[in-house]
């Protein structure tokens, strides 16, 4: 029977954990500074000097300390029409700010405390066509995996190929091309599953409802994109979000908790939309749930940086044993790093 969730009751100051944070441009990466934050105990004496003193000049302890730790980021892109022009049945070429080159993306590994992390081909930019994330993969042994998007009659010969090479897992964006087109992918599914290679859905508002007997029927490993980006105006009762707790416990499938900006319709810090992260979190447990940055943010509705969204996801999940294993355990057990 599905667990009903809900924590409507949340209101946005427990949300963030009444953290406030103060970005600010800094390095050549914009690294955030963080302002005083608001105490997290009741020891109303020891908190007094710090409230005393000006914004900016106390920094909170937990929140530093999770920009340093060790991270794996389960979902970014690498972006570069220069090195690897778009492919001429394309639908979108991402420029300005939405390019992401693998030497840039580096830097903002060092920068943030990424130690591996998880490309996913950009299904609108790149399509078929896996060769820039594949020589990212080659120039970076170990350091990466990829996920690939394929046609539904890819051979598992291709698919073991790919395996070698890193890939750990096959998108399937029903968000951008309609869940009609995977409804029928059983073979592809079975194939997947022989490899033991992910089968990554990402869905929108009430799609998963049409894939759920194609996920129930079928056997590989299942990754959910984005926290299933839910419609946040129907609710966590919604039907679509409750098939999504009612795949908890099922031992093959994971949730990323990531792409807040993707479903929510406010601006930063998307408060509608963290509720289902938390409720995700609560059913999958941290064992089952990993984040991704979407850096370099294809089609922003507004400016992105990703010390926003790492002390965005700080604030939502302050337990320090919770933040180890989504961002480091976790990843590093399902995608199978070594270091």
């Amino acid at each position: 029977m599905t667990t009903i969730l809900d924590y409507t009751g949340l209101s946005r100051r427990s949300l963030l954990k009444k953290g406030s944070v103060v970005l600010t441009a800094g390095a050549a990466l914009s690294m955030p500074i963080l302002s005083q934050a608001a105490s997290r105990n009741s020891t109303q004496s020891a908190d007094k000097e710090d409230a005393d003193q000006s914004p900016g000049t106390v920094m909170d302890s937990q929140l530093l300390s999770l920009f340093s730790q060790p991270k794996i980021d389960c979902h970014h892109h690498i972006i570069d029409p220069v090195r690897y022009p778009y492919p001429a049945d394309s639908t979108y070429h991402p420029a300005g700010n939405e390019l992401g080159p693998a030497a840039y993306y580096e830097q903002v590994m060092q920068a943030y405390g990424i130690c591996h992390s998880v490309i996913v081909q950009p299904t609108s930019a790149y399509a078929y066509d896996n060769s820039c994330l594949l020589d990212t993969l080659a120039r970076n042994k170990g350091r990466h995996k990829g996920v690939v998007v394929v046609p539904n009659d890819v051979s598992s010969e291709t698919l073991a190929q790919y395996k070698v090479q890193g890939v750990v897992g096959v998108a399937l964006n029903a968000a951008l091309l309609g869940p009609e087109r995977f409804l029928k992918i059983d073979a592809l599914m079975g194939r997947l599953a022989e490899l033991d290679l992910y089968a990554q859905v990402q869905v929108k508002d009430d799609q998963l409802l049409a894939l759920l007997p194609l996920l129930q029927r079928t056997r590989p490993r299942v990754l959910i994109d984005h926290s299933g980006r839910p419609d946040v105006g129907a609710g966590l009762q919604q039907p679509a979000f409750q098939a999504l707790l009612s795949l908890a416990g099922n031992g093959r499938t994971f949730v990323k908790l990531s792409g807040l900006s993707q479903y929510s319709r406010e601006s930063y810090p998307y408060t509608d939309a963290q509720p289902y992260q938390l409720a995700l979190l609560e059913a999958f447990t941290a064992e089952n749930c990993v984040w991704g940055t979407d850096w370099p943010f294809l089609r922003a509705r507004q400016n992105m940086e990703l010390g926003t969204v790492l002390t965005n996801f700080g604030e939502m999940f302050p337990n320090a044993s919770d933040r180890q294993k989504i961002l480091w355990e976790t990843p590093k057990r399902l995608f199978g790093f070594t270091a």
